[in-house]
């Protein structure tokens, strides 16, 4: 079972720069893939920001082409979220989730992390 923890979340004012991290731990079949979807405000459903697969393809939202940058270290089983130039609708709860992918669509099974607030002031 793998197991998600975020960090990095907070407080900035439009136009700055963030920095998310997500540290994996346990083992999944199904965990080729990894990314960080949003959602705001809360109980709306959860739309992805960017993924990165087993063989290194990356998708992002077009909303954030551009301007955010995933990575994924799997040497230390570690994704991050580069955000820059953040505007006030990025403003989200951003959770990092591991499971199937292909071509930014998830299928199955899906592990969530407990979530991060990024909040971006005018």
């Amino acid at each position: 079972q793998v197991h998600l923890e975020e960090s990095g979340g907070g407080s900035v004012q439009a136009g700055g720069s963030l920095r998310l991290s997500c540290v994996a731990s346990g083992y999944a079949a199904n965990a080729e893939c990894m990314g960080w979807f949003r959602q705001a405000p809360a109980g709306k459903e959860r739309s992805g920001v960017a993924s990165i697969d087993g063989r290194g393809g990356v998708i992002y939202d077009d909303a954030v082409k551009g301007r955010f940058t995933i990575a994924r270290d799997a040497t230390k089983n570690s994704l991050s979220l580069q955000m820059n130039s953040l505007k006030p609708e990025d403003s989200a709860m951003y959770f990092c989730a591991t499971g199937s992918c292909y071509g930014g669509s998830w299928f199955g099974s899906i592990t969530w992390g407990q979530g991060t607030q990024v909040t971006v002031s005018a």
